[in-house]
């Protein structure tokens, strides 16, 4: 993947030259990875329990957030010399905030993953009932199987709450 300077000229990340400098930026990444992890853990409470309009409902936020994560942890890159010069203890600490955001990024990945399987589980039941339920399930008086109705309608499913 391209970094965002490369794929926008006119970008120019952050450039750390002091000890402010350099923590303020840690923190502003910090700020976001905490929001962020805050709409994560709240989108996992309600998918895990089966709210998913209320689990879905901050994906606007989320999305806005998780960009402005990536930008930040592209200047973190962009300043890694510069902030461990003028910042270690801070960059120790984003680090360690970083580990426990994955955990909470992948406990959400899993009950998405979880609940998306149990969704096309129980669509994929569905529509094998309704075409057994279309099939004849008698004989005619010949003995031969009776006719078949015609097919029914297919399946639609709406992917909005």
């Amino acid at each position: 993947m391209m970094p965002s300077s490369a794929r926008n000229p006119a970008f120019q990340p952050m450039r750390v030259g002091n000890r402010t400098e350099a923590e303020h930026l840690v923190a502003g990444v910090m700020r976001t990875m905490a929001d962020l992890e805050s709409v994560l853990e709240a989108e996992t409470g309600h998918i895990r329990v089966g709210r998913f309009r209320e689990g879905l409902s901050q994906e606007a936020r989320k999305s806005e957030l998780s960009a402005a994560y990536i930008k930040g942890l592209e200047a973190v890159k962009a300043n890694a010399v510069a902030l461990a010069r003028f910042a270690p203890g801070a960059l120790d600490e984003l680090k360690k905030a970083h580990l426990t955001f994955g955990k909470t990024v992948e406990a959400n990945q899993i009950v998405l993953a979880t609940a998306r399987a149990v969704s096309e589980t129980l669509v994929k039941g569905i529509a094998e009932e309704m075409g057994r339920q279309a099939k004849p399930q008698v004989y005619a008086p010949a003995g031969q199987a009776a006719p078949r109705h015609a097919p029914s309608a297919p399946l639609l499913v709406s992917k909005r709450f």
